[in-house]
């Protein structure tokens, strides 16, 4: 199969970017062949004609956005993050309307089988930032890191602050800057903190990506997503009100306050709740900054606060184990139930003691191992696209700037010793 050939054109930037589904506009005598390797969004920069020629990916670069048009969407989730004099038109694409450009670089089409041997033998320098260093969850990512650091022949730098704020992180982000990495993926423990040593690290040229919790858009490139986020938060409020029988009173301790993914968690547990349980009474929400001893110490001041309290759904991998060690030091074991989202071998001895019911989560060493995939096939100039198949890890969806890895686990008494993470 033939990869059509690829221009960039410079000019200047036109009001209107049109964006088209990967398929064909007009009759050709052979049909249309499907291209599956490279299905994605049709992006046509500065043209106004409606014909996708080919239909294929362009490759918008790692400013843009990427991902598939949704029917009845207007189009429109626009590349504003590419340069403003240099984008990308797949040669199919025709500019009308006098609009003047100037092909500045041309390359040519090549068959799959041939490779840049430049590209694909440099040996890039990535660093993996975790929200802290001493957590079990970051230390299963980084065993998938390390691994597909190996598999793929990149040099990783793995590390994380001692205390899981913004500020620590920001320090370990700045000497990543220094020791001259090409890619930064950070699991973002403030959203909105770490905006300006992102964009420093960017305008140096490091290829910035986010994994396990997001920054604000502008801050990186590509969001890994271990699940997507709506789901995740449902789920937990669907898993305790189903142990509860629909009634009662819950609280939630979550690791963090600042932290994208659990907030938005939070989010969605509490619309679940007020969509479809008008029984449940959420109490008290108690953020705990990822410290094991001190989730232990607000589970059991949560559980002498509220003594109706009938279960707690724990935010943030030590959060739930937290919960359970409260919960059974008590003597509340089977009458406050505990869900949440942690790791098996955490919740193992709980899950069989009844101190917690029921945990929810993802391979976080697939996670690793997706991230640092991720963050190779950017430097090299290749943008994921929805249904893609990743070696060791399975088939990703893409979600505009984000990719999401798949669907959570529940792991129960009956189903734990069959996994170890």
């Amino acid at each position: 199969m033939k990869h059509p050939a690829v221009r960039v054109y410079a000019g200047r930037l036109p009001l209107q970017i049109r964006e088209y589904l990967p398929t064909c506009r007009r009759p050709k005598p052979n049909g249309c062949r499907s291209m599956p390797a490279l299905e994605g969004r049709f992006v046509c920069l500065g043209a106004e004609s409606e014909t996708a020629k080919g239909g294929v990916t362009v490759r918008a670069g790692l400013g843009g956005r990427i991902g598939r048009r949704r029917t009845g969407r207007r189009p429109g989730r626009f590349l504003w993050l590419l340069p403003l004099a240099t984008f990308l038109i797949a040669s199919g694409c025709s500019a009308s309307g006098g609009t003047p450009f100037k092909v500045i670089h041309e390359v040519k089409a090549k068959s799959e089988e041939q490779t840049d041997p430049a590209a694909e033998t440099q040996r890039f320098k990535v660093a993996l930032v975790s929200k802290i260093a001493t957590i079990h969850y970051f230390q299963v990512a980084e065993d998938g890191a390390r691994e597909a650091a190996a598999d793929l022949g990149v040099e990783l730098i793995s590390t994380g602050p001692e205390v899981a704020d913004g500020p620590h992180q920001e320090a370990t982000i700045r000497a990543l800057i220094d020791q001259g990495v090409h890619a930064i993926a950070v699991a973002a423990n403030d959203p909105v903190a770490l905006l300006p040593v992102l964009r420093e690290a960017r305008e140096k040229g490091i290829l910035v990506m986010t994994w396990d919790s997001d920054t604000v858009p502008e801050a990186r490139t590509l969001f890994v997503n271990q699940v997507d986020g709506e789901t995740l938060g449902r789920r937990q409020m669907d898993l305790l009100a189903s142990l509860l029988e629909e009634r009662g009173e819950f609280a939630i301790l979550t690791g963090s306050n600042t932290a994208a993914n659990l907030n938005e968690w939070v989010h969605w547990i509490k619309v679940q709740q007020q969509e479809y349980y008008p029984n449940m009474k959420l109490v008290d929400i108690v953020a705990n900054g990822e410290d094991m001893e001190r989730v232990y110490m607000l589970a059991k001041e949560l559980l002498i606060r509220h003594p109706d309290l009938d279960g707690i759904i724990g935010i943030g991998s030590i959060s739930p184990p937290g919960a359970a060690r409260a919960v059974k030091e008590l003597g509340k074991t089977g009458q406050v139930k505990v869900v949440g989202v942690s790791t098996p071998n955490l919740m193992r001895e709980y899950l069989k003691e009844g101190a917690a019911q029921i945990v929810t989560l993802w391979s976080p060493k697939k996670l690793g191992y997706l991230t640092v995939y991720m963050a190779r096939e950017l430097l090299l100039g290749n943008m994921p696209y929805d249904g893609q198949r990743v070696p060791k890890v399975g088939n990703i969806r893409v979600k505009d700037d984000m990719v999401i890895m798949g669907e959570p686990l529940d792991f129960t008494k009956d189903n734990v010793d069959e996994y170890d993470f």
